[in-house]
């Protein structure tokens, strides 16, 4: 894999955005292994950004701190102008962030609405639970005729839609997306990643997504970031990376 000279190109008109997240010199490890050396970057409010790399490289690691699963060494999460960094996975989903993980993670063993009804485990007035069901429903309508249906009997991009659509049901403002895509046929990743860009533009909410098909990132976000080994190297807005010599030599396969 080619190294990339790190670049700010860019930075400055998107910084112009007010900030959803940012993260500031984060520092993350699994026990002697640092996996993210310092890493420091921003999401602005109602934008997609997305992390692309190869595999190893921190994506995974970075959107674990963020929603609470992993605790950093050093660093700071900033969300609505508060240090989330090391706060526990549930006050940081009430704060408005939901994370869809890598492999979908849906409960096998319940219906499709049951796993829709966890994801507003928190929410207490049963009218906006129904409310986000209705609206869960109708980007999914797929959702809504499985409804009693085991989610362990779905097909891949049947979970991946209910993975989305549980995490939508916390109400969140930034919404965390790993590997949207894996494992799933082509048709099936278009439908997705259209989804995708139709909750950022109709809903407002602001996008953090890693995804293993860099050009299909690039296509659907505004901004980019290129983790190698834990450390950030490149930046640029992503019709910029998209042509950027080096990111097509070692991620977009020119």
């Amino acid at each position: 894999m080619p190294v990339l000279s790190s670049q700010n190109r860019g930075q400055e008109k998107f910084n112009q955005t007010a900030v959803m997240l940012e993260i500031k010199n984060l520092i993350v490890g699994y026990g002697a292994i640092t996996a993210l050396h310092g890493i420091s970057l921003s999401v602005p409010d109602g934008k997609i950004v997305t992390l692309i790399g190869a595999n190893g490289a921190g994506k995974t690691t970075t959107l674990k701190a963020v929603s609470g699963l992993l605790k950093p060494r050093s660093g700071e999460i900033i969300h609505n102008g508060k240090n989330i960094a090391g706060l526990p996975p549930h006050q940081i989903v009430k704060s408005g962030i939901s994370h869809v993980p890598e492999g979908r993670m849906i409960f096998a063993n319940l219906t499709v609405l049951e796993n829709l009804q966890m994801g507003a485990y928190l929410q207490k007035d049963k009218q906006v639970v129904r409310r986000e069901l209705e609206f869960v429903s109708a980007m999914f309508p797929r959702l809504q005729e499985r409804g009693k249906q085991t989610a362990g009997t779905l097909s891949g991009g049947e979970q991946q839609m209910l993975a989305i659509g549980r995490a939508l049901m916390s109400r969140p403002k930034f919404l965390m997306l790993d590997e949207p895509s894996l494992g799933l046929a082509p048709l099936l990743v278009k439908t997705i990643f259209e989804k995708i860009v139709e909750i950022n533009r109709q809903q407002g909410i602001t996008i953090l997504l890693v995804e293993q098909n860099a050009n299909l990132a690039l296509e659907v976000s505004h901004f980019g970031y290129v983790l190698e080994t834990g450390k950030i190297i490149l930046q640029d807005e992503s019709a910029g990376l998209r042509q950027n010599p080096q990111v097509k030599s070692a991620y977009l396969g020119g």
